[in-house]
């Protein structure tokens, strides 16, 4: 006599479980921001170690900069919980890609273009990075973020406004565009892993609250 035994399928189900497994799964890489950063701390090292005799080799430096920033804020994008952000920090590559190419196709520009462009670097970067302090602001080590904005924006401004142009001073602001850079992505990593510790825990308690649901209808399993 064959009788007919229900059992249960875990599949996602629902929204709100869709909303928290795409935030966990999108940053569960924010250790690799902590190598990054450690990177671009070590990189600023290494610029001021290099000896640059003309305006050209600093304009090819900071277009090389450019571009590597670029291909690191799309990899920031693609950890990144929402959409929005995933798409500012689209846009900032894109901006990084301009400024770069505009700097390796101006390899005969003058003190006070290089400093223009770099100054423009400057202050967008410092912008980005003071508001996206603020949106995380309750995050623990945000103001960390928001301090290196700050620097950037007045670095951009200093650049902007200064005549005392030299091929050092050029060099001195790439290398703590880099520092800046390092510094903020691993403020950023922190950031993100708290970040996602809150996210599991609010899944967890909507989970316990039955907000969200993780089962599927029962599937008829016959048996003897």
């Amino acid at each position: 006599m064959s009788e007919t035994r229900r059992t249960s399928t875990t599949t996602p189900g629902g929204p709100v479980s869709h909303f928290f497994e795409d935030a966990v799964s999108n940053t569960r890489f924010w250790w690799l921001l902590l190598i990054t950063g450690a990177a671009w701390i070590v990189l600023s090292i290494v610029i001021l170690r290099f000896d640059y005799t003309t305006v050209a080799a600093v304009a090819v430096l900071f277009g090389v900069y450019c571009l590597v920033a670029a291909v690191n804020e799309i990899a920031i994008g693609a950890m990144s919980s929402s959409a929005g952000w995933r798409i500012a920090h689209g846009l900032l590559a894109a901006l990084l890609v301009v400024v770069g190419v505009v700097s390796l196709m101006n390899l005969g520009a003058t003190f006070a273009s290089l400093a223009a462009i770099v100054s423009f670097y400057f202050v967008f970067r410092g912008c980005f990075d003071v508001v996206m302090a603020l949106a995380g602001s309750a995050v623990p080590g945000w103001w960390v973020l928001l301090i290196c904005g700050l620097i950037e924006l007045g670095l951009g401004f200093w650049a902007a406004g200064s005549w005392n142009f030299s091929v050092l001073i050029l060099v001195a602001w790439v290398a703590a565009g880099a520092l800046l850079h390092g510094i903020g992505e691993i403020a950023l990593a922190f950031q993100i892993h708290q970040g996602r510790r809150g996210i599991t825990a609010i899944e967890g308690l909507a989970d316990r609250l039955g907000v969200t649901d993780h089962s599927a209808p029962d599937a008829a399993v016959p048996t003897r």
